[in-house]
């Protein structure tokens, strides 16, 4: 007789795919596939949403293709996306500084933007103890407006100082999704699946929603472990141009659509925009 496992066992949350289609830095001196403008991320869009993907975070650019914190730039993305794919992707705004916005310059722009979703890099919104009182009016608005929030760290000491903050209820009640950033925006960063263990390790127990994000060529063997483990994903040229081999991928779709194989060679189903919508509303 051949035993089986129960079937609970074989039971996965639905893994989020999310696509990081552009940052704040790279152009298509890069990768001529790299999306730019409003269109460009409309039709990246149509591509990363058949690939498997489920929330796409952007980055808008100035007239000389500079990173923009704007929100009628972000409306006029955000429009062109959802009258190619409707709403089958969550939309999430990001409010990176990239060296030319402080943390009051960033919050305005949210909260004049008013996004389904938005990224927040937990060293930028309070760098210090003294942007704390701020964070606190701002992440109340955030619930209140019940935008989708993303916290973004960069070493487990930032983990550590999230649970912290979290704890202390500066960052208000709700879901965060904490996305963990395997290694640092520096030429030739090369990221392993090792690198998260010291962001499990100092979350002790994870929060029911966490993703991560990686460098290089080794971002899909990341994805692999990440979606092993219970996590979520975010793949695309932001972080890495390669495919697994080292040769410059494709598009962002083929980026998504690895994250996807590992997922289905995992047996764990992918999430929809929806469902997405569905985890921070539970």
């Amino acid at each position: 007789m051949t035993a089986t496992a129960p079937a609970e066992a074989l039971l996965w949350p639905p893994l989020v795919i999310a696509n990081a289609p552009n940052g704040a830095t790279r152009t298509k001196a890069d990768h001529p596939a790299l999306p730019m403008t409003a269109a460009e991320l409309a039709r990246n869009a149509a591509e990363i949403v058949e690939a498997g993907a489920a929330l796409i975070h952007i980055h808008v650019r100035d007239a000389e293709g500079r990173h923009l914190l704007d929100a009628d730039a972000y409306r006029e993305a955000t429009a062109a996306i959802r009258r190619e794919v409707g709403d089958r992707l969550v939309v999430q705004a990001t409010s990176e500084a990239a060296g030319r916005y402080k943390a009051p310059e960033q919050i305005a722009v949210v909260r004049a933007l008013r996004p389904e979703a938005v990224s927040l890099a937990l060293r930028e919104i309070i760098p210090d103890e003294a942007h704390e009182a701020a964070a606190v009016d701002f992440f109340a608005w955030l619930r209140r407006e019940r935008i989708m929030v993303q916290i973004i760290l960069y070493s487990p000491e930032e983990v550590h100082r999230y649970s912290a903050l979290k704890g202390r209820g500066v960052l208000g009640d709700g879901e965060d999704f904490p996305l963990f950033v395997l290694g640092r925006y520096t030429s030739g960063q090369v990221s392993t699946p090792a690198d998260l263990v010291p962001f499990l390790a100092a979350a002790g127990t994870p929060p029911r929603l966490w993703a991560m994000c990686a460098f290089g060529p080794k971002e899909n063997a990341c994805a692999l472990t990440a979606s092993g483990l219970g996590g979520h994903v975010r793949v695309g040229f932001e972080n890495n141009l390669f495919a697994p081999d080292g040769t410059l991928a494709d598009n962002n779709a083929a980026q998504v659509r690895r994250a996807a194989e590992g997922a289905r060679l995992l047996n764990r189903p992918l999430a929809t925009a929806d469902v997405v919508r569905g985890l921070y509303a539970a």
